[in-house]
């Protein structure tokens, strides 16, 4: 029997509401609890809580959010489905470009537009997936391509944001608000014809390599896309759905050729190189700075020299991120990305791979020597590229027959 002096817990009120998947405010929630959400990020995105990137201004003011809420749990429990939405959206933009993002997929394309309290924040939440159109996802990516005649970024956030706004446009059309359906596919629209006009802009300018990248973005992007307007069962005669279903995989009289185009390019070149990256998960030294980011492979030269340079990671971490980027491509030995990163990582150190002798073990070291993954990191970045862009000149696009 216990004693009658025996001290009796006294749960964490936010704690116990969340395991309930019911705030104070009385909103339930189907999905992840939002303490746990805020957890998930700082487990692999600890660096936004550290003061390390900026997160002033309006258009970061998402990241901003997400620290105020890291610092005030309290404040949890009292929000409503919008803010929910809202904090879901934060995390994901916080964290598709790290090395685990967060699981809120599905409930920002599908799952939130289709709670019992929709019809009641629709509106705003549909105003929060429009302005996320343009946040600022600078710092929190690194898988991005350039256009440097017009000053433009693209990334998989893009994608992302397609995603998202195809949902909201499904729900509001079911919700018949037609109005702000129709302002959400014009920004839908616009972000195709901004992915358009930078690919042709890159091939007009001779940029290979920007080019390369942006068609392994683009085809992400695009994918993203359709992967949601089969999720929300779009009608195949849905003029919309007609107008920007598969516009990475076929012509589309509305668009420029360009797209399917770069469709067949990423098929061919990329497509094995950008996955989920499963190996880099490992090293969590990878975490500590937004500048540990993994690129748009197979360009990631100058990534693994950033990590053998680092004065914030070990010797025995840069060992680590060796033998992860070796077992990565152990699982996938048709990719480069690997095999450039190490080369750029062990170029950086003063006695290059001998650097780490110590630091990783005898029969890997030995492997990576004898094998093909050290032969073929003997190749330098210039001729590494300039093959690549070789390659570009001479394919043919067997959709549309266009050549670089």
């Amino acid at each position: 029997m216990a004693s009658n002096n025996t001290m009796h817990l006294v749960p964490n009120p936010l704690y116990s509401l969340m395991a309930k998947k019911k705030l104070q405010s009385g909103l339930e929630l189907s999905g992840i609890a939002p303490n746990i959400l805020l957890k998930h990020v700082e487990n692999t995105n600890p660096f936004l809580f550290q003061g390390e990137i900026e997160t002033s201004g309006e258009k970061r003011a998402y990241l901003a959010k997400l620290v105020f809420y890291k610092k005030n749990l309290n404040s949890l429990k009292n929000i409503d489905l919008a803010e929910y939405f809202y904090l879901c959206l934060s995390a994901h933009w916080a964290t598709a470009g790290t090395f685990v993002p967060t699981d809120v997929d599905n409930q920002i394309r599908e799952g939130l537009w289709k709670h019992g309290l929709i019809e009641k924040y629709i509106e705003k939440m549909a105003r929060y997936t429009i302005d996320s159109w343009t946040w600022d996802y600078e710092q929190v990516t690194n898988r991005k391509s350039y256009n440097p005649t017009e000053n433009q970024v693209m990334s998989t956030h893009e994608g992302t944001w397609l995603s998202v706004a195809i949902g909201a446009y499904c729900a509001l059309k079911k919700y018949r608000r037609d109005a702000l359906a129709a302002e959400v596919a014009e920004v839908i629209l616009a972000e195709a014809v901004k992915e358009e006009k930078l690919l042709l802009n890159l091939r007009e300018k001779r940029d290979h390599i920007n080019f390369l990248r942006s068609t392994a973005l683009m085809a992400h992007n695009f994918g993203d896309l359709d992967r949601v307007i089969d999720q929300w069962q779009m009608p195949e005669d849905d003029p919309f759905r007609l107008h920007i279903y598969k516009l990475g995989h076929r012509l589309n009289k509305k668009f420029n050729p360009i797209l399917a185009y770069a469709g067949q390019v990423n098929k061919e070149f990329l497509s094995v190189e950008n996955h989920r990256h499963m190996s880099m998960r490992q090293p969590k030294c990878l975490r500590r700075s937004h500048k540990f980011l993994i690129p748009v492979g197979p360009f990631m030269d100058s990534w693994g020299e950033a990590l053998g340079s680092s004065t914030k990671l070990s010797m025995e971490e840069k060992g680590e991120i060796v033998a992860a980027l070796h077992e990565g491509y152990t699982r996938q030995d048709q990719a480069m990305g690997y095999i450039r990163a190490f080369r750029g990582l062990t170029q950086a150190l003063p006695e290059g791979l001998d650097s780490l002798e110590r630091d990783i073990p005898f029969d890997l070291m030995s492997t990576i020597r004898k094998t093909k993954f050290g032969k073929l990191a003997e190749i330098s970045k210039d001729d590494f590229e300039n093959d690549l862009k070789i390659k570009l000149e001479s394919f043919v696009c067997p959709i549309t027959n266009l050549k670089f």
